[in-house]
C-alpha cells in the first residue's frame, strides 16, 4: 500500500464490547468482525466517553472528553469552535461522506431562530457530505421498503414482529427480510457509492442496529435461545438493585418498555427474569445481522480492489445494559453501558491478529486518524493516537485506567433536578476504572467504589467501608488529577515571546 489510503469508519449503535466471538463471548458469533480482527488490531478494553448517543458521538468525533466538549445529553449543541474528524479529513483532501447519522445538534449561535435544524438533535456533523441520511424516523428506509413491495411500511410499526402485539416480547421474524433491514439498506447505498469512486475516499457508515427496538428478521430472530449467554451481572432482585444507590432508585423506575420493544407501554419493572433473557437473545440476533452485512462490505471492498488500500475502523458509540442490573439501555455508571468494541485494520501494518488489553477511549479515534493521515488538529485533544498499537502492538507510557462521564441533567423538564433538589450542573458523575478498582464520583450524590477482582459484577459498594477509606481517597485523587490534566490545552502550550509565539507539544 502506498499513497493516501481510503478510510472507512463504521459505527454500530449500542453494541456491547463483550459481544464478539473474537473475545470469546459465550454464544455470540461474529465471523466477519473476527476476520477483520485477524487482519488488524482488536482493542479489548475500549470504552465510550459518555452516553447516550449525541454526547458519546461528540467524544468519538472530536477527541474530547465530555468535560471539554460539553455535549451533555441528546439535544445539547456541539460548540462550533471544536475541530472534528470530518473537518480534519476535508483538510487532508477527502470529501468525508456519511451513510446514516451523526446525531450532532448544531451550535445555535450561528443560526437564525427559525432554522429547522434547531428543532432536532439529529444534525449533521460539520465537514460531512451526506450521501444517505437515516434519522430516527427512518423515512428513507421505509420509502425504500415500500418500493420493494412492503406497502405497510409507513411507520416504525414495521419493527413489530409478525403476529405480535405492539410492545410484546416476541422472537417472531419481522415482515422485512435479512436483505431489507436498515443495515442492508445503508450497506447497499455504501456499496453503490463505492463503485463511483476514482480517488482516495473517506466514508462513515453509521448503522442503527443493534440499537432497539429489539426485533430481527429471519434467520437472526431465533438464532439464540433465552438460555444462551453468560450470567447476568445483577443483584438478586430489582428492589435490591434500586436500593443500592440514590441514582439507581431514581433512574431504574423511569426506564420504559418502549425503550426496548416498539410500542411498549409501562415500566420495564413489569418484566420478569425470563422476559429479560428473551429480549437479550433477540439483541444477540441483531448483532449477528449487522455482522452479516459487514461481510457484504468486506466482499465489496475486495471486489473493487479497495481492500488493500483501506483503513477500516469498527466501533460503537456506547453499549447496552442488555438486562444487566435489571435494566436495558445506556447511561449511569455500569460497565455494560460503556465497554464497546474497537477493531482497526490498517493494510500497511505488519502487525495482524493483535489484541490490545490496555485501556483505550472513544476520544482516541480522532487523534488516531490525525496521526495516520498526517493532519494537525486545530484544538487540543484529550485522546491519544492508537497507531503505535496498530503498528507495533504497544505504546510507551500509555494510560493505566479507563475514564468516562455521564450527565443526567434534564434542561427542559428539570426532572432529575427536582427529584434530587440539585442544580443542572450538579447532575453528573465521572468514573475512573483500572485493573482492580472502579471509583464513581457523583458531583452531589454519594460515591461508589468497587473491587472488580472480587466483585466483577459491581454489586458491593465499598465507598463507606472504613477498611477502604485510603483506597477511596487514592482514587478520588486519581480522578482529580486526570481531570486537571485534561483541562482544555489548546493555547496552554503556546507563549508569546519577543521572538513571537512559541509552542511546545508534549
Amino acid at each position: 500500500m502506498s499513497g493516501k489510503p481510503n478510510v472507512l469508519l463504521i459505527t454500530a449503535d449500542q453494541w456491547r464490547g463483550d459481544c464478539l466471538s473474537a473475545v470469546d463471548h459465550a454464544c455470540v458469533k461474529t465471523p466477519n468482525l473476527d476476520a477483520l480482527a485477524a487482519q488488524g488490531t482488536l482493542f479489548a478494553r475500549h470504552y465510550a466517553g459518555t452516553a447516550p448517543c449525541s454526547p458519546a458521538r461528540a467524544t468519538l468525533y472530536t477527541g474530547l472528553y465530555q468535560m471539554n466538549h460539553r455535549v451533555c445529553r441528546n439535544g445539547s449543541p456541539l460548540d462550533a469552535r471544536f475541530d472534528n474528524l470530518a473537518l480534519a479529513a476535508r483538510r487532508a483532501g477527502y470529501d468525508p461522506t456519511l451513510f446514516g447519522y451523526t446525531d450532532t445538534a448544531p451550535d445555535p449561535r450561528a443560526l437564525d431562530n427559525s432554522d429547522p435544524h434547531l428543532t432536532t438533535y439529529e444534525g449533521l456533523l460539520p465537514g460531512f457530505t451526506a450521501r444517505q441520511l437515516l434519522p430516527e424516523h427512518e423515512k428513507p428506509w421505509l420509502s425504500w421498503l415500500r418500493m420493494r413491495g412492503h406497502a405497510d411500511a409507513t411507520s416504525r410499526d414495521i419493527h413489530i414482529p409478525v403476529g405480535a402485539r405492539p410492545g410484546e416480547i416476541s422472537n417472531a421474524p419481522t415482515a422485512y427480510s435479512k436483505d431489507e433491514t436498515q443495515t442492508a439498506f445503508l450497506t447497499g447505498e455504501f456499496i453503490r457509492w463505492l463503485g463511483e469512486q476514482e480517488a482516495p475516499w473517506f466514508a462513515h457508515v453509521s448503522f442503527l442496529r443493534p440499537h432497539p427496538p429489539f426485533s430481527a428478521p429471519s434467520p437472526f430472530n431465533d438464532m439464540f435461545a433465552p438460555s444462551d449467554g453468560p450470567a447476568f451481572a445483577r443483584a438478586e432482585n430489582r428492589e435490591a438493585e434500586e436500593k443500592s444507590h440514590p441514582y439507581l432508585s431514581y433512574a431504574m423506575p423511569r426506564v420504559g418498555k418502549g425503550s426496548a420493544m416498539h410500542g411498549g407501554a409501562g415500566p420495564i419493572s413489569d418484566w420478569n427474569a425470563a422476559d429479560f433473557s428473551a429480549i437479550r437473545a433477540i439483541y444477540y440476533g441483531m448483532i449477528a445481522e449487522v455482522d452479516f452485512q459487514l461481510g457484504q462490505i468486506w466482499q465489496a471492498l475486495k471486489a473493487s480492489s479497495a481492500w488493500e488500500d483501506t483503513v477500516i475502523i469498527f466501533t460503537s458509540d456506547h453499549a447496552e445494559m442488555a438486562g444487566d442490573h435489571w435494566t436495558f439501555g445506556k447511561g449511569g455508571f455500569f460497565e455494560g453501558s460503556y465497554h464497546v468494541p474497537l477493531i482497526i485494520r490498517d493494510p500497511r501494518s505488519a502487525m495482524v491478529g493483535t489484541t490490545v488489553k490496555e485501556f483505550t477511549s472513544a476520544a482516541d479515534i480522532f487523534p488516531t486518524l490525525c496521526d495516520r493521515l498526517d493532519i494537525t488538529p486545530r484544538n487540543g485533544l484529550d485522546g491519544q493516537s492508537l497507531m503505535p498499537f496498530v503498528q507495533s502492538g504497544k505504546s510507551d507510557g500509555w494510560r493505566d485506567a479507563a475514564f468516562w462521564e455521564f450527565d443526567f441533567r434534564d434542561v427542559v423538564h428539570q426532572t432529575a433536578e427536582r427529584h434530587f433538589g440539585l442544580r443542572s450542573n450538579e447532575c453528573s458523575l465521572a468514573v475512573v476504572r483500572d485493573e482492580q478498582f472502579k471509583f464513581v464520583y457523583f458531583t452531589a450524590l454519594p460515591p461508589l467504589l468497587f473491587d472488580l477482582r472480587s466483585d466483577p459484577m459491581e454489586l458491593k459498594n465499598l465507598a463507606d467501608d472504613p477498611a477502604y477509606a485510603a483506597i477511596r481517597l487514592a482514587y478520588a485523587e486519581k480522578l482529580l488529577s486526570l481531570r486537571a490534566r485534561h483541562l482544555d490545552q489548546t493555547l496552554a502550550y503556546t507563549e508569546l515571546t519577543e521572538r513571537g509565539p512559541v509552542s511546545h507539544r508534549p
